[in-house]
């Protein structure tokens, strides 16, 4: 009975000893205190009392940077807040060299974009934010690779300015946007009077062409019933009318 008792309790030990790792786990096993290496994903085995393991997920973890109130370079003062994703590449640098992996990096990352956003005036932050994303990430990667640890992507996910500085902006754009139509109506006008000046000078040379207009003229402002239609009568019919009125004039006063 003894014996039975003392081979269950063996099998008992060794059994206490298994363990399994799901496919995105990873896990490192402690000898008296000692890292001795990696395993899983799977099923493994550890020594009961003398080895301890301590298991990571290495699946591509999403973080919400809460929102951050700095002061941009032009003196703005913004609240920003992002989005960063990243995973861990080397578990054992994740667990050994640094205490909390994913309070270092939320920490690292919140840092970086208080500083990054200082570096930018008001303007670049909102125009050119995929290059301040790639310089953010690029800052954050570098300094988490010593921990084992990918920066995949990091995003900004809003920009909050003051009401004061969005009621100027929008006065600008305003302004810009009647800057641009005055400009634009100036530019047709000048093209308008060139094309005329063209129209003049190629009419000043066929009179036909001049009495054509004007009777084109006449036919546009008759579409409209409600206005008024002055008639211009060409020059030619008012000096043959005055040559034919002085020389009935001189045939009465000869009959006479």
């Amino acid at each position: 009975m003894s014996s039975f008792a003392l081979l269950l309790i063996i099998v008992l030990l060794l059994l206490s000893g298994i363990r399994i790792a799901q496919e995105y786990e990873r896990a490192l096993v402690f000898r008296l205190g000692r890292f001795t290496g990696l395993r899983g994903p799977g099923i493994y085995w550890i020594i009961p009392f003398i080895e301890r393991q301590q298991t990571i997920d290495i699946r591509t973890k999403t973080v919400d940077l809460e929102q951050q109130e700095t002061i941009t370079k032009d003196s703005v003062t913004i609240k920003v807040n992002a989005v960063l994703w990243f995973r861990v590449v080397n578990p054992a640098d994740a667990i050994i060299k640094v205490a909390n992996f994913n309070q270092a990096v939320y920490q690292l990352s919140v840092t970086a974009l208080r500083n990054i956003i200082g570096q930018h005036q008001l303007d670049e932050v909102l125009r050119e934010r995929a290059q301040i994303n790639a310089s953010l990430m690029q800052i954050v990667d570098a300094a988490t690779e010593s921990w084992g640890v990918k920066i995949e992507l990091v995003e900004i996910k809003d920009v909050e300015i003051p009401e004061s500085m969005q009621r100027a902006m929008s006065r600008e754009a305003e302004a810009i946007r009647e800057k641009r139509a005055r400009i634009i109506k100036a530019e047709a006008e000048l093209e308008a009077s060139i094309k005329l000046t063209q129209g003049a000078l190629e009419m000043e040379k066929s009179p036909i062409a001049l009495e054509l207009r004007r009777m084109q003229m006449l036919l546009e402002i008759g579409i409209d019933n409600n206005t008024t239609t002055v008639v211009l009568i060409p020059s030619e019919f008012t000096n043959a009318a005055k040559s034919f009125t002085q020389m009935v004039n001189q045939g009465n006063n000869s009959a006479s």
